[in-house]
């Protein structure tokens, strides 16, 4: 029985000692979040700042709690719209991005139209968009998808391209098709910069929705936003762009776990 337990001590020491050195890595970040958040209510009692203008952590803290139902039914349309924009606007990115890499005269000409609607202030186009479709989903969901699709079209493109010479004469003289060129050696090696362009999208798209939410929109947390601030409930509107910070986090972080998961190597200027 020893021997037993010497062993299952000796297996599970190095798992330990790396969820050990893990957080020992991540301990300067939480101590610099205690820290900002007692520097903030500190200020806040200390000069007696009013709730309406500067609510405190505390004050922030009971409006999570007070007003959860509130927060929970605007979280998922917001959610909804987020989603369905990150999806549509990166797969529109990456079929263009596709096309452009087989067909030169298709880049030429439909290229320089997304760098000029790129151009144009999301803010802008809200209002446009709004008026067309009325103030339903279809707005939020077509903004929140044109903020993510220049950067994952100009990455993709860029990581379809980004195969040496040397390769594509070696898939030659192996008699692939073009086919096989574009699975096993374009997509693999456009892997690390779609996903580079996919971790910006997956927060940006929760900025688009909540733009257009802005705009005529009487449910998600960008409508909330605009409600909380009219009607100087402050502890409400912090809560409110706390919550919407943590969707983008957590979008963030499952790109980040798929990627961990898909991709096991990165190009030398990809990080």
């Amino acid at each position: 029985m020893a021997e037993i337990a010497d062993r299952a001590a000796g297996l599970a020491g190095p798992g330990l000692f790396r969820q050990f050195d893990r957080l020992g890595d991540k301990w300067p970040a939480f101590a610099a979040v205690i820290g900002i958040v007692a520097a903030w209510q500190f200020v806040v009692w200390a000069f007696a700042v009013p709730t309406y203008m500067a609510p405190g952590p505390v004050d922030v803290i009971n409006a999570f709690r007070q007003e959860s139902v509130t927060l929970w039914n605007n979280f998922w349309p917001t959610l909804f719209e987020a989603l369905l924009g990150f999806v549509f606007g990166n797969l529109v990115a990456i079929l263009l991005a596709v096309w452009f890499v087989h067909s030169t005269t298709a880049e030429r000409a439909f290229y320089p139209i997304a760098v000029f609607i790129n151009t144009i202030p999301i803010i802008a186009v809200a209002p446009i968009l709004v008026l067309i479709f009325g103030n339903g989903l279809a707005p939020k969901i077509i903004i929140a998808a044109l903020i993510c699709f220049f950067p994952t079209l100009v990455n993709m493109v860029r990581g379809l391209k980004a195969v040496s010479p040397a390769t594509l004469d070696l898939m030659r003289v192996l008699s692939a098709t073009r086919s096989e060129i574009f699975w096993k050696v374009r997509i693999q090696s456009s892997l690390p910069f779609l996903f580079a362009a996919l971790k910006i999208a997956s927060t940006t798209c929760v900025i688009g929705a909540i733009v257009a939410e802005w705009i005529g929109s009487s449910f998600g947390l960008g409508a909330l936003i605009i409600e909380a601030t009219y009607n100087f409930r402050s502890p409400l509107l912090y809560a409110t762009v706390f919550t919407a910070a943590l969707l983008a986090v957590a979008m963030f972080s499952l790109v980040s776990f798929a990627e961990t998961r898909l991709i096991r190597w990165k190009a030398a200027d990809v990080h």
